[in-house]
């Protein structure tokens, strides 16, 4: 996100690093915190999340300053958290591009429509009960149960709609769906515009939140809460409906895609990272996200 330049900054959703240091009291990073995010022109309620990390593992809505100092007792100490504005729009997409390193135009390859699942009150059971009773819920009952431990013997009032999910991850709950079919030449050529101001930037997934459907088909009314790199996968493939086959097709391509990248960048004269290095890099991430809390 630090890489798009400022006069395509409306795209993307305001944000600011802060340093989790191993010194200090959590309340003195609470309120450096909130110093960080009053000169990012950031305020309550934001988005927390560790800027090393995948999958939603540590992502939290924040919408007070205790919110705040209780997501810094549940973090590991020596790591940078990202604070993001919350964007209000409830819609949320992943758009995957791609663009060889000979070519002036990338182009979108797949979008997946984000599907937030939530249960519906009756004024007589329980949240559990109504989790238990869901027939897509209770799969990740498990899931769920440790999210909303503080409310699951809570009776919800008829009608009242509880959100079970806030990171658009299929890890946490999210229900993936291909929706290639929204595709549009001013869409692509937004995206397109963005990808191509990030330097070298060839292949990755922008993770956005969106007011409207006919907004986002413009190339409007979006802000990028996430830019994923070389680990990013094209997520329509978890579509419930996807055929496992066409997965693994579309796998194939895309590795082959990466294959092709990291060929002519080594051709243009940039070192592979290395095994050693990789491990390492999947060791420590490992060791921190074991310890990062519970996704929002």
């Amino acid at each position: 996100l630090e890489l798009v330049p400022a006069h395509l900054r409306q795209w993307t959703a305001a944000h600011a690093a802060y340093e989790f240091t191993r010194d200090g009291t959590i309340d003195m990073h609470a309120e450096g915190a909130l110093t960080v995010m009053g000169g990012a022109g950031l305020v309550l309620p934001i988005v927390a999340k560790p800027d090393f990390g995948q999958r939603g593992a540590g992502v939290k809505p924040i919408y007070s300053a205790s919110d705040l100092r209780a997501y810094f007792e549940s973090m590991p100490r020596g790591i940078t958290v990202v604070l993001q504005e919350l964007v209000p729009h409830r819609h949320e997409v992943g758009l995957m591009y791609y663009r060889l390193p000979s070519e002036d135009r990338g182009r979108i390859v797949s979008i997946t429509l984000k599907e937030f699942p939530f249960v519906l009150g009756d004024g007589v059971r329980t949240l559990r009960q109504l989790i238990e009773a869901d027939p897509r819920a209770r799969l990740m009952a498990e899931i769920f149960f440790a999210r909303h431990a503080a409310a699951l013997e809570r009776v919800l009032a008829e009608g009242e709609r509880f959100a079970l999910v806030f990171a658009g991850n299929h890890a946490q709950g999210c229900i993936f769906r291909d929706g290639l079919h929204l595709l549009t030449p001013a869409l692509a050529a937004r995206i397109d515009e963005i990808a191509r101001a990030l330097p070298e930037f060839y292949f990755g997934r922008f993770d956005v939140r969106f007011r409207d459907i006919e907004s986002l088909q413009r190339g409007e009314g979006f802000k990028i809460v996430e830019i994923n790199g070389a680990g990013a996968e094209a997520t329509h493939i978890w579509d419930p409906d996807a055929r496992l086959s066409d997965a693994y097709r579309t796998l194939f391509e895309q590795f082959e895609v990466l294959f092709r990248i990291g060929d002519a960048n080594r051709r243009a004269g940039s070192a592979p990272l290395g095994p050693v290095r990789f491990l390492k890099d999947v060791l420590l991430y490992r060791r921190l996200s074991r310890k990062y809390p519970i996704a929002g």
